[in-house]
């Protein structure tokens, strides 16, 4: 049996990055950067006020003093955002000025209006002894410069990227095209929920997990359904993949009386590199390459089938997106005693919280069945467990693959 290592190796080796195309910025949330965003425009193009108050010349305040009776100024002029200055600014006058306005030539500084009362004349008596040369001013390029690199290929694009790709003046962007996955799950007990359960059917609960993990790796999913154990409807139900990046296959990977779809993909020509890993959950995991599509064939114990997801097919789609693939492992201190591991890589199904220093405990469940979800909908994390490992004691260090609670985690 491969290792883990060498079997994500092997997948990894048989994808590339795909190619790209142009998205709206309403559409691109999720999507993956195919080349960089460079700022088309300075921000803000000049300088603009940052505060509600009165543009002024500092040379104006700095001769005079603000004593205990002020300086006052003449306000020539008032500027509101979006709106250019009437004229340069002269020396002894002030310019009504709101937030974002630009100011005027002449002006460096802004005495807010709180820090002023309206004098005779249409003067305005500035008060704030405080005052600074340069006070409440947002320096032309102060955010960013035309030229400037603001996202990197790569990027996987938050609403905070779109927000800055579109303040650089970009209303569409290049992204990478999403991988094309077919889901097809297989076996005679499977039942859609919301469907009669008759006696020897099981919900198909499979299909649904590992297409939100997939979706949410980035790809477009298609479901092909479940599929019967029977061979010229599984023929012909594979047949409909053809086109899509990879075929994700779930149950039947195996060589049982009954795990047909290794035996189906053989007669039709498939290139099968493996079909066992030596890991627990997930042994029976298959891949190969049936001219050019290839498949990864998952088991169909639930645990089973969304573990080898994690470690296998999201990697891939990783690949294909042109994303770092390194696996993101987190460290912890292990909540329980653990007894010596035999030749298999175990994923222990654990929660996580914090102990009295604040350290992360990762405590394995007791029962670690690959048919029971529940115990998967629960954990925190993976604990891993390398092949041959000694007895582990509580408080040990472990690694561990954290799965997360927001909706796009694992």
């Amino acid at each position: 049996m491969l290792t883990v290592a060498e079997a994500r190796s092997r997948i990894l080796a048989a994808f590339s990055p795909l190619g790209s195309e142009l998205v709206g910025l309403e559409n691109a949330l999720g999507r993956v950067l195919a080349a960089p965003v460079i700022a088309r425009l300075t921000q803000p193009p000049r300088a603009v006020s940052a505060m509600d108050g009165y543009a002024l010349r500092s040379a104006d305040v700095l001769d005079r003093g603000i004593g205990a009776d002020g300086v006052s100024l003449k306000v020539a002029f008032e500027i509101a955002a979006g709106h250019p200055p009437a004229r340069p600014l002269a020396p002894g006058e002030a310019a009504r000025i709101f937030t974002g306005a630009m100011l005027p030539d002449g002006a460096d500084s802004i005495v807010i209006q709180e820090n002023s009362r309206p004098g005779a004349s249409g003067t305005i008596h500035l008060t704030d002894a405080r005052f600074r040369v340069g006070q409440h001013v947002r320096a032309g390029g102060l955010d960013f410069t035309a030229g400037d690199l603001g996202l990197a290929a790569g990027r996987c694009l938050t609403a905070r990227d779109i927000g800055f790709a579109a303040a650089m003046n970009w209303p569409w962007l290049t992204v990478v095209r999403r991988p094309r996955l077919a889901l097809l799950s297989t076996g005679d007990e499977l039942v859609n929920p919301g469907e009669q359960l008759a006696p020897g059917k099981i919900m198909a609960s499979n299909g649904f997990a590992i297409a939100a993990l997939l979706r949410a790796s980035g790809a477009d999913v298609i479901n092909l359904g479940n599929a019967p154990d029977d061979e010229t409807q599984l023929a012909a139900m594979i047949a409909t993949a053809r086109g899509a990046d990879l075929l994700v296959t779930i149950g039947g990977a195996s060589v049982g009386d009954h795990d047909l779809v290794q035996r189906v993909l053989k007669s039709q020509g498939v290139a099968l590199d493996f079909w066992k890993i030596a890991m627990r959950p997930g042994k029976p995991v298959m891949f190969g390459q049936l001219g050019d599509l290839r498949v990864i064939g998952l088991p169909g114990n639930p645990t089973s089938a969304l573990v080898t997801s994690i470690l296998f097919v999201r990697p891939a789609i990783a690949r294909m997106l042109g994303q770092d693939t390194a696996e993101q492992l987190d460290q912890a201190v292990l909540g329980r005693d653990l007894p010596a591991n035999d030749q298999r890589q175990d994923y222990l199904r654990a929660t996580l919280e914090r102990d009295a220093e604040g350290h992360e405990v990762a405590t394995p469940f007791q029962l670690q069945d690959s048919s029971m979800i529940s115990l998967l909908a629960r954990a925190d994390a993976l604990v891993i467990r390398a092949p041959h490992a000694p007895a582990a004691k509580a408080g040990d260090r472990v690694q561990m693959i954290r799965l997360g609670g927001s909706a796009l985690s694992i």
